[in-house]
């Protein structure tokens, strides 16, 4: 069956034409589902996981329904994280690229609040933010919502997760009664239901299956005897495996630092991931596996929503979820966009339960693999072939991406092609180059200069 296209749907012609020039032609199965209910202005639940393009959905939506010419507060999307929101906002700005003028704004938390103020001064069209630096700034005076015609909870499920509950109810009675509301969710618990019920008028409830083909994702079942058994499974599949991009979960922050110090004390290249980190040591974390340079993240399922990895070679369960929702999220974040993936699982007999629930949710029943054998335990862990490297400077030294290019590969400088990720925020930039050129890379960076000027650089590796 063809795939519906954008084209068949009443979307303004600058919208149209950008996503023609995006390439974007063939919607998928939640934007077919989504949009035409969205731009009919009907209150709508999207489920479907991470990938399934609901982002472009509720961005369509409420940039067909924005009057650019009216420089006031028309549209708020919530986000439970930080990473998320600047995510979202980059992709609605991608999708606005046609229509001039609009503003987008990023309010989130772990920053200073300084120079959201000044930008608030300045106003915006559409709003993107963590429910807490929205409520922060609503209960200032600084931030009016009562021309919001659109409000999108976008990851629902994590918001409430993480705490959020009472300043969504506080966010949303500062929006007018008369909007259009938007709730997306992967999972669909109780409490989600019971928001929805409160926030939502009528809503349609769209839902879509996860976007990758089953055949993608090899899902395997480990069984050890004893909880304290589960480290030494996880080294073995490391080892036996020896994927370049792994994501391990767990259940709870405190086993998540522990298994990460366990894997690092092994010679493992693992990093953690959970909330207790601050903004600055999240971003480095994220950075560094994200280019290459960090081969192993080890996180909640809260601190890994909203990650946006295109190509993770395996997913390891070192605690079995009790949601078997967020079982099939955490597995399809591998064997995505027609790669193969695997997914191990390790359980012992206290997971009998859980495991169950998941085959009752997939209709199949879990398959035991054997435990590689202590021959792979000769074997040395893989280490990154990327190191990252930190600039002192960023967006607000006017640093750009081809400006650290040009440092690093100028006069007696490396080669173009042993240069990997970018990423430039505000007030620093990081860089991944090949490791076997990062000490002359770091010495390029430090005895040269970019925008006429001389930056300090370290190796987070």
């Amino acid at each position: 069956m063809q795939a519906a296209t954008f084209s068949s749907l009443p979307l303004k012609k600058p919208l149209l034409e950008n996503l023609d020039s995006l390439g974007f032609t063939a919607m998928t199965d939640i934007q077919a589902q989504s949009l035409p209910l969205i731009l009919a202005g009907k209150d709508v639940i999207g489920q479907g996981k991470t990938g399934s393009g609901k982002t472009a959905s509720f961005g369509l939506g409420l940039l067909n329904k924005l009057d650019v010419k009216k420089f006031r507060i028309q549209a708020l999307v919530l986000c439970p994280t930080r990473e998320l929101a600047d995510q979202v906002a980059k992709e609605i700005r991608n999708l606005a690229r046609a229509i001039h003028n609009i503003k987008v704004l990023t309010l989130c938390g772990g920053v200073p609040m300084g120079p959201q103020i000044g930008s608030l001064e300045h106003g915006a069209h559409i709003i993107v933010g963590t429910p807490g630096r929205i409520e922060d700034h609503l209960s200032r005076g600084r931030l009016d919502l009562q021309h919001v015609n659109m409000l999108v909870l976008d990851e629902a499920d994590r918001m409430l997760e993480m705490g959020f509950q009472s300043a969504l109810d506080n966010i949303v009675a500062q929006c007018p009664v008369e909007r259009q509301t938007l709730l997306f969710s992967a999972t669909f618990p109780e409490k989600i239901k019971a928001i929805s019920g409160k926030m939502l008028r009528k809503p349609e409830h769209v839902k879509v299956e996860s976007v990758h083909q089953e055949s993608s994702i090899e899902q395997a079942f480990y069984h050890v005897d004893t909880n304290e058994d589960r480290f030494d499974a996880l080294t073995r599949l490391l080892l036996a495996h020896k994927p370049e991009s792994t994501v391990v979960f767990c259940n709870t922050k405190k086993v998540v630092q522990e298994v990460a110090d366990q894997l690092k004390s092994a010679g493992f290249s693992a990093l953690a991931l959970h909330g207790d980190l601050d903004q600055r040591d999240r971003n480095e974390t994220l950075v560094r596996f994200v280019n290459k340079s960090a081969l192993i993240l080890v996180a909640t399922d809260v601190a890994a929503r909203g990650l946006d990895i295109d190509d993770l070679d395996a997913v390891i369960n070192f605690d079995i979820t009790p949601d078997p929702e967020v079982h099939v999220h955490r597995i399809g974040r591998t064997g995505r966009a027609g790669g193969k993936g695997i997914a191990c699982s390790i359980y012992c007999d206290k997971d009998s339960r859980r495991i169950a629930d998941i085959e009752t949710y997939q209709q199949q029943d879990i398959q035991n693999y054997v435990m590689p054998d202590d021959s792979v335990l000769s074997q040395r862990p893989n280490k990154p072939k990327m190191v990252t490297l930190q600039i002192d400077g960023g967006k607000k030294q006017k640093l750009r991406p081809g400006d650290i290019v040009g440092g690093l590969t100028g006069k007696d400088g490396i080669q173009g092609n042993q240069v990997g990720k970018i990423q430039v925020f505000d007030m620093k930039a990081y860089v991944a180059v090949e490791g076997k050129v990062a000490k002359a890379a770091l010495k390029k960076i430090m005895n040269g200069k970019m925008k006429g000027k001389n930056f300090r650089a370290r190796s987070l590796n």
